[in-house]
């Protein structure tokens, strides 16, 4: 199947050859969601290509944060139920229960952003 970048981003794949997965179990298997594969099963891509390079995914990571409480906040402004309390408390919810998610695509979007990889559609079969 061939992908564009936007669909091999959402599907967790590789960047080079947007086919291999990157994460070797499902997202909300406890304990488990944050196993990223070594190599790309598909093209053998080194996904970490340096100690640490994934350190960078924070920051990509912390900018989904801040638009999950910006998004909550503006919802709950515009329904006018914003509450202290109620705003505080839809954030921590929503943070704690997206945390698989925040980490998989923090990783996937900084890989394939900052990654420079570039994508080989000679490995697409």
């Amino acid at each position: 199947m061939k992908r564009n970048a936007l669909q091999a981003v959402i599907a967790c794949k590789c960047p080079k050859c947007r086919q291999g997965n990157m994460f070797q179990y499902n997202s909300f298997l406890p304990g488990k969601f944050d196993k990223v594969e070594e190599t790309c099963s598909n093209c053998g891509l080194r996904y970490e290509s340096e100690p640490g390079f994934f350190t960078g995914a924070m920051y990509v990571s912390y900018a989904l944060v801040v638009a999950v409480l910006i998004t909550i906040f503006t919802a709950l402004n515009i329904l006018d139920l914003y509450s202290p309390i109620l705003a505080i408390s839809l954030v921590v919810v929503s943070i704690v229960l997206l945390v698989p998610v925040f980490f998989r695509y923090s990783r996937v979007l900084f890989l394939h952003v900052f990654g420079n990889v570039q994508y080989d559609s000679a490995l697409n079969k």
